[in-house]
């Protein structure tokens, strides 16, 4: 049981749309990422995902509309909707996710974005 400095957490690393592990909570996981452009359209059948935006400005896609979500606020995306995070004008946005540890990075989508394992750092 340690505090964990989110903001040092996200300065051990550069890599962007590879989320690390910072805690777990249950069968709930806290990740960070750092992020650039626009992700992959996906959703998760099962599994509902929080964003909280650490830094800068997300803009999260729906297929209906985007939705603003600013530096100190949160988005909670419901389980089977589909949805794509993306950034403005080249913005590096870090991110806070509280997700089940069940949840695949993009859903049953496969790219070359999606990852497998979360480093826990």
């Amino acid at each position: 049981m340690n505090a964990i400095n989110v903001a040092e957490k996200l300065s051990s690393f550069s890599q962007q749309w590879h989320p690390r592990r910072i805690a777990t909570v249950d069968n709930m996981q806290v990740i960070v990422a750092k992020i650039s452009g626009e992700f992959v359209w996906h959703k998760h059948d099962e599994e509902d995902e929080l964003f909280f935006v650490q830094k800068g400005t997300l803009e999260m896609q729906f297929r209906d509309r985007s939705e603003i979500v600013n530096e100190g606020e949160l988005i909670v995306v419901p389980k089977g909707v589909e949805h794509c995070p993306k950034t403005r004008d080249g913005e590096e946005v870090h991110i806070l996710l509280f997700e089940q540890l069940a949840t695949k990075h993009t859903g049953e989508l496969q790219t070359d974005k999606t990852v497998e394992d979360y480093p826990e750092i």
